[in-house]
């Protein structure tokens, strides 16, 4: 939804999950010690994360030190790990520091967990998207199934419970709502309704 809104708004989208998966990635592919912080401090800096459009999608896909890495981070090894690299304190100032580098010229929608409360608790909008677990497993599971017909449902159920947790109770940017955030709650929406809804949200926002 955040990228049909900002094609929609000729916004940039910016999926801010999209660069802890590829950090992931690149821990997982080095062999990185998640418990050790000079190994970690190191290998943050030999990442260099980018957002290139893909002019077949329409879509900016992120970039890892040159590669496009946009197919391998939605595996479910990247997946059962992103949550632990992404309550390392390194891993999460470095993220910031990209994600406001990239936000400060605005025109931008953004996604992410901490995004309303750490990166940007000054944006002009704020939604707090959420579903009921069922609905999101069977969302989760769909999408999954297309690139990996061997997953279960019970192995997506404890996927997203174990990162709700993990993320929710992390010392460094715990995922919360925003005070200020509206709130939406797609479990009985469709995909147009609620992109309807959160464009309402956004034009209003644009013009006032």
């Amino acid at each position: 939804m955040a990228r049909q809104l900002a094609k929609r708004l000729n916004y940039i989208f910016i999926d801010s999950g999209a660069m802890y998966r590829a950090i992931t990635l690149y821990f997982l592919r080095n062999n990185i010690a998640l418990n050790d912080r000079e190994q970690v401090k190191k290998a943050m800096e030999s990442i260099e994360l980018d957002f290139h459009l893909n002019p077949e999608s329409g879509n900016n896909e992120i970039w890892m030190n040159g590669e496009w890495v946009e197919p391998y981070i939605r595996e479910m090894s990247v997946a059962q790990k992103v949550s632990e690299v992404a309550a390392i304190k390194e891993v999460r100032e470095f993220a910031v520091r990209q994600q406001q580098r990239i936000g400060a010229q605005k025109g931008i929608v953004m996604d992410g967990r901490d995004i309303g409360t750490v990166v940007f608790p000054a944006a002009e909008l704020k939604i707090f998207m959420t579903a009921d677990v069922d609905m999101r497993v069977d969302r989760r599971f769909r999408e999954l199934a297309q690139k990996n017909p061997a997953i279960t449902r019970e192995a997506v159920r404890a996927n997203l419970m174990d990162r709700d947790h993990q993320d929710s109770h992390r010392e460094i940017s715990p995922l919360r709502q925003p005070d200020d955030a509206r709130v939406l709650d797609n479990s009985h929406m469709t995909p147009e309704e609620q992109f309807e809804t959160a464009l309402n949200w956004a034009l209003e926002k644009i013009s006032q």
